[in-house]
């Protein structure tokens, strides 16, 4: 796919497709005064009598308009011109993106760049139609025998201020490859289990090693953590066949003696809820609980194609939950890496007994800051639904700055509180913790559990159970690569703040 920058007016364009935007009351935007000049007013004239009234979601696809050399183009609704902020701004692409099904041309000019969004640069919405552009031509189907015909057109980016050239035209290399690396993460995560099991992580972390000079690649292997003391996470995979992987992946940017960030992936590659078992309805999906350690592999391919001057260190718990003989139970009391005490009442809260070793593994690297991912709660998605991410943090700026990237790349977070209050319900008779408090809170209750093996570095704690992979039944299921987008901008914020 080719993205490039243009500076033609439309009516040089030929032989092309244009987007434009028109806000709402078919209030037109430059681009749409000037094409319905050259049409001697008929794009207006079609625009009333079509029903159109720029609401965001519309599109209108028009061919051949009469009075100019126009072969298709795409009208799209952008709504209130006062209120256009940037997760409008993005839908508004998104939608543009998807109605192109709907017109044929080899080469596509956007004229999307040209709507006004409050603080925001020209950089900024080039950046946006380029990670868009990626996310609206993926496709899962290699398990397909019949795959879906699809075109890949050449798309040009309007730009308005020539002056703007070189920031956009780096914008486009960073919408590139932070659009590559939410592909890559969703393709790890759509794969099945029976493919994408513990080894099949270790090896495609390999495998990015191989690929860039600056990663350094280390598995450790069952014997390796059970010498540790990995009581943890080898409970959870012991009733399973496929053996466990402790995979760490370092992205060397700066220099050695600067403090790494370190991002910890929750990578359950199947949970049936261990003998705490889930119901078969509850089990579809759960190939998508590894989607954490997808997005630490994710974020270090872009960190390393962006080439950031900062040191990542990626840490991935790759387990499968499976019941049977050989499998932990609930009323097991298991010892941490950290030597703290866990009591088992639900082997299905099993992603915070991983996380506790690899969190209790990452003060060998003594990082700046600790960032968990993890598909941890349900509690999180009847909470936020599947547009926010959970927040919780022991550091009021860390949560800022997450916060903060969320917002600049449209990959938005909540935070949620995480007071000793709740630590209360984490209370075992026999051992220092349970690892589940129960059905209230549960989301900040698992943070809380969390947070008992960070007590010495800052951390941050994403619950992405909601948001790293859309499910409503059966057939609509998807990964979305998130929060790739939020966790690379806040490395490059880091990186170049």
């Amino acid at each position: 796919m080719k993205i490039t920058l243009t500076a033609t007016a439309p009516d040089k364009e030929k032989h092309t497709g244009l987007i434009l935007g028109v806000y709402e009351n078919n209030e037109l935007t430059p681009t749409a005064k000037l094409i319905d000049k050259l049409s001697e007013g008929y794009l207006t004239k079609i625009l009333a009598q079509s029903g159109f009234q720029g609401k965001v979601g519309q599109n209108l696809p028009l061919f051949h308009l009469r009075g100019t050399a126009i072969e298709t183009l795409l009208i799209v609704g952008c709504g209130n011109k006062e209120k256009l902020t940037e997760p409008v701004f993005r839908k508004i692409v998104t939608g543009a993106i998807r109605a192109l099904s709907t017109v044929s041309s080899s080469r596509t000019v956007i004229y999307l760049t040209e709507l006004t969004i409050k603080n925001q640069k020209l950089a900024w919405k080039v950046n946006q139609i380029t990670q868009a552009i990626g996310d609206g031509y993926y496709r899962f189907e290699q398990f397909k025998t019949e795959k879906e015909p699809l075109k890949f057109p050449e798309f040009a980016l309007y730009l308005p201020d020539p002056k703007q050239r070189h920031a956009c035209e780096k914008a486009i290399e960073t919408g590139e490859i932070i659009a590559n690396a939410v592909a890559f993460t969703k393709n790890l995560a759509n794969l099945p289990s029976n493919i994408c099991t513990p080894s099949f992580l270790a090896d495609q972390a390999k495998d990015l090693g191989k690929l860039y000079k600056n990663l350094s690649i280390k598995i450790l292997d069952e014997p390796e953590m059970r010498k540790l003391g990995m009581g943890a996470l080898l409970a959870v995979a012991q009733g399973s066949a496929e053996p466990p992987k402790f995979i760490c992946v370092e992205y060397h940017g700066a220099a050695k003696s600067k403090a790494p960030v370190a991002l910890v992936g929750k990578g359950v590659t199947f949970d049936s809820g261990g003998n705490s078992l889930k119901s078969p309805d509850s089990m579809v999906g759960m190939k998508y609980d590894m989607c954490g350690a997808a997005t630490v592999l994710g974020v270090i391919k872009a960190a390393a194609g962006l080439q950031l001057p900062i040191n990542v260190v990626g840490i991935i718990p790759a387990v499968e939950n499976m019941p049977g003989g050989t499998a932990y139970k609930p009323e097991d009391i298991l010892t941490s890496l950290s030597g703290q005490t866990i009591e088992v009442i639900s082997t299905d809260a099993e992603g915070r007994l991983i996380l506790a070793d690899a969190l209790t593994y990452c003060e060998r690297y003594k990082p700046e800051v600790v960032i968990d991912i993890a598909t941890l709660t349900g509690a999180v998605v009847i909470a936020l639904g599947f547009h926010a991410t959970g927040l919780l943090s022991n550091d009021e700026k860390l949560a800022k700055d997450l916060l903060a990237a969320g917002l600049e790349s449209n990959d938005r977070a909540w935070q949620l509180p995480l007071w000793d209050d709740y630590q209360e319900q984490l209370k075992s008779p026999f051992a220092d913790m349970a690892n589940t408090g129960g059905r209230p809170a549960g989301t900040i209750t698992a943070a809380c559990f969390l947070s008992r093996f960070s007590k010495n570095f800052r951390w941050a704690h994403l619950d992405v159970a909601g948001t790293a992979a859309f499910m409503m039944n059966t057939i609509e299921r998807k990964a979305t690569g998130r929060p790739v987008p939020l966790l690379v901008q806040y490395l490059i914020d880091k990186a170049h703040g």
